[in-house]
Parts: structure tokens; sequence; C-alpha cells
């Protein structure tokens, strides 16, 4: 299976291969990174090596996709993107990213979440046709949140207690943009 490569003016989205490991520990060791994440800060290279293979195989069985983000003339992985999930049936999938923290407030996830998207809704992904995207953040994420409105998406509702990690429960705020919306929105026609 091809892995899809999606470029626009600044940055350069493709497959997170075992050469980005070190950059993939430098985002994922960060506390400030992980801090509203379900998983620890990485102590070494080889829980970064082990996420690579999850997102790999994910990849490989065609019910998941994360890309590296990286900018333009450059192989250093800055962040990752992607769909970690999808219903076919239901044709929905559930969004997540996540940044170097050296290259915060520059619209790089922005941007990339908006060619993620388009390639969503245009069928690109293994499950063909979406059309909904979700995205679950704890409330205290305004970084996240800021991205997620600008991109169109609408507040759902809080799922109280919904998950469980860093030894309590944690409420996760409910996101989704549909297709129909994105197309009458004119974000990108599909």
């Amino acid at each position: 299976m091809h892995f899809p490569v999606l470029k626009t003016d600044n940055i350069v989205l493709d497959e997170i291969t075992q050469d980005d490991e070190q950059w993939i520990f430098d985002i994922f060791s960060n506390d400030e990174v992980t801090q509203y994440y379900d998983l620890e800060s990485f102590k070494t290279l080889d829980q970064a090596k082990g996420l690579i293979e999850l997102v790999q195989a994910r990849f490989r069985a065609s019910c998941g996709i994360r890309w590296a983000i990286r900018l333009v003339g450059s192989e250093t992985c800055i962040g990752t993107c992607g769909f970690n999930s999808w219903n076919k049936n239901y044709q929905s999938t559930v969004i997540g990213y996540d940044l170097n923290q050296n290259y915060w407030n520059r619209g790089i996830m922005t941007e990339s979440l908006q060619s993620i998207i388009a390639f969503a809704f245009k069928g690109g992904l293994a499950c063909k046709d979406v059309n909904r995207i979700q995205a679950d953040i704890v409330p205290e994420n305004a970084a996240s949140e800021k991205v997620l409105t600008k991109l169109g998406f609408e507040v759902e509702g809080l799922l109280r207690e919904s998950a469980y990690w860093k030894d309590r429960f944690q409420d996760l705020k409910c996101f989704s943009l549909l297709r129909s919306d994105y197309i009458i929105n004119g974000d990108n026609k599909c």
C-alpha cells in the first residue's frame, strides 16, 4: 500500500519511519507536549520506536494513518497528525495531532490539519467516504480548541470522566466537523 504524501506551500506530510525515532522522542519526551495526552512523557528511545511501529501497523492494517509534519526543505519531523481510527459503516474518523513545542503558534498545525481534512473529505483515506471527523480533547487544552474552532469544528458537548489516564478520570470535550459543514463553509470543495 502506497503512503500518501501531502504538500502545501510550507509543509510536507509524509510517512513516519524509524529514521524519525529521535525526533519523535524529542516531541513526546516534552511534558508540555504530553500534558493533555493519554500517555506519559517518553523516557527512552524504545518508546519512540514502539510508537512508530504502532503507527505503521495501523496504516498497514488500513485502520488509521499518521503523517510526519516536516517544513518544506527539511527532513526533521516536527510533529505528527492523522486519523487514529475510523469506522467505515458510520463514515466517521477520529483526528489526532501533536507538535514540537519549538514550533507552536506558527500556524503549522492549522495548515497541516487543513491538508489532511481535505484529503479525508475527498475520499483519500482507506475507509474512503468520510462524513464526520471527531476530535476529543481535555477541556483545559485551550490551544487545541483554538485550532479546532479555526478549522470549523463544532463543540458537541462534554464527555464526563470518559477516559482514565495519569491516575485520574478525564473529561473530554467532543468536537466534530461534518462534510456538509465543510462544503457549505467553502473550506475546500470536495
